[in-house]
């Protein structure tokens, strides 16, 4: 894995557990402080900057590690990927993500990034206000269904009215991708759903706790027992 692929799973991950709230008239989100009208290039330079396209672009194996397929640019996880369910996990881990870094299993369940194009399987049935209304409520086409980790929709609501209506006409802007993601998977037992009751005569916690020694390093051969 190389060294920005490290950085960007970090930021994600981080980002992702952000809880603020949406903006109100006249906080971070108004746009009554003179701020430049929105234009294609100022969302373009915020979806660069904001690494809209380390999620929502898939990844690829190069030649130097994984990056970006540019040729998919913000289509989202990949229609022909199928993800069964949640990724089988054990404590110290919470969470996973696929091998196109485009969907992500955790006590949530399994949601994928969204196709962002503006084919007809994207955006393109949205308007300006409903993606709007997505990224200060939370909400899919801002009145849906909870819109799930790790998207930083928390952070990303602290922009102004004219920054997301840029972002917006920017997605509008760039070429068109037909792939159909498949809808997020949430409520399954384990998964952010109380599990189900453990069958009669099985042990109570079925994950053994992590021993004294767990994340040290091997003991050499012969070397006296560790005693803290």
């Amino acid at each position: 894995m190389t060294q920005h692929f490290s950085k960007v799973l970090f930021g994600m991950l981080l980002l992702g557990g952000i809880t603020s709230c949406a903006p109100k008239q006249g906080g971070p989100g108004s746009d009554s402080s003179g701020t430049a009208a929105a234009s294609i290039e100022h969302g373009k330079y915020l979806v660069k900057t904001t690494g809209c396209g380390d999620c929502h672009t898939p990844w690829t194996m190069g030649p130097n590690g994984p990056m970006q397929d540019t040729t998919k640019m913000l289509s989202g996880h990949p229609a022909g990927i199928f993800i069964p369910g949640p990724a089988p996990m054990a404590p110290p881990w919470m969470a996973s993500i696929d091998m196109s870094f485009t969907a992500f299993s955790g006590p949530w369940g399994v949601s994928y990034a969204a196709n962002l194009t503006p084919d007809s399987s994207g955006l393109g049935g949205w308007s300006q206000d409903q993606f709007i209304q997505a990224i200060r409520t939370g909400k899919h086409m801002g009145n849906g269904r909870p819109i799930m980790p790790p998207m930083p929709w928390p952070a990303f609501s602290n922009m102004t009215d004219n920054d997301l209506a840029s972002i917006f006409m920017y997605l509008r802007s760039i070429p068109a991708v037909s792939n159909n993601v498949p809808a997020p998977i949430a409520g399954l037992p384990g998964m952010g759903a109380p599990p189900p009751p453990p069958a009669a005569g099985a042990p109570p916690n079925p994950v053994a706790p992590p021993s004294a020694d767990q994340g040290r390093p091997p003991m050499p051969p012969n070397a006296p027992k560790r005693t803290k």
